[in-house]
């Protein structure tokens, strides 16, 4: 995505490496900077906020700088997928079929699925290091608000032992997370007669049919947790309690305290 735009797509890699680490995680952040939806233009009343759309990326920076700033014994990787999705003559239309960094092909049906394109390629690339554990943060799904409200994330994962490992992280820090389930069944909608998979699948779950999307991008073996923040990350309303208007940096506390877990060997 991003070849709308005149400001061309980035992948950023930024690294704390520790020399007592034992453990290596990953973490994987969306970083759309503006979400017009492209070709698939968003309707009035829904362009507004879409700054808020890198909030995954902004989150993972956040917690890497965190984690090398507390020193913690632990290498943290952090990947931003930067790009922002816009119309013109040169943008992503639906019914393009992508090649992918793992060699996948993807069938583009709606252009403003983005987020999980980019996180795609950012995920096989994070993969290829085989780092302990993945966590990508995203705000992904319009779904996910409707399952879980403004302030509540959503959870899944590849391995249900680390999915409540995550949700406990975030409890800890009182941030808002709910675990939730990648139902097998729902993978068949994303079947594609001119790719391996198309980036849209049936409505009902949208959620998680993305979170089982952005699964075929991980490399094989390696445990990783997907966290939609769609809702959480951007504050319409009024301040409470500690969270601003705006943008709020959820996940951060999450991410921080999962590299504080896997640093003194209680995660995994």
């Amino acid at each position: 995505m991003g070849a709308g735009s005149a400001s061309g797509p980035r992948l950023v890699k930024l690294s704390y490496t520790s020399s007592k680490a034992k453990k290596h995680l990953a973490f994987v952040g969306k970083g759309i900077t503006y979400d017009s939806g492209g070709i698939s233009l968003k309707p009035a009343g829904h362009n507004e906020t879409m700054k808020c759309d890198m909030s995954g990326a902004a989150a993972v920076f956040a917690a890497v700088v965190a984690a090398a700033r507390l020193g913690l014994e632990v290498n943290v990787t952090g990947w931003l997928a930067l790009a922002e999705n816009m119309p013109s003559g040169s943008a992503t239309r639906p019914g393009d079929v992508l090649k992918m960094y793992s060699g996948k092909t993807v069938e583009v049906l709606n252009t403003d699925a983005e987020g999980r394109l980019v996180l795609a390629d950012a995920l096989w690339a994070a993969s290829l290091e085989k780092p302990d554990a993945i966590v990508d943060v995203a705000t992904l799904t319009g779904a996910m608000m409707l399952a879980l409200g403004s302030r509540t994330f959503g959870i899944m994962a590849n391995d249900d032992a680390f999915r409540s490992a995550v949700y406990e992280a975030a409890e800890e820090v009182g941030e808002p997370a709910w675990p939730m389930p990648l139902p097998e069944h729902l993978r068949k909608g994303m079947d594609s007669p001119t790719a391996d998979i198309a980036n849209m699948g049936e409505r009902m779950g949208g959620g998680l049919v993305a979170g089982l999307f952005l699964r075929e991008f991980v490399g094989e073996g390696i445990t990783w947790a997907h966290l939609d923040i769609a809702g959480p990350a951007f504050n319409e309303g009024g301040p409470f309690g500690y969270t601003p208007k705006g943008g709020t940096g959820t996940a951060v506390r999450t991410l921080v305290r999962l590299a504080e877990l896997t640093a003194a060997g209680d995660l995994g």
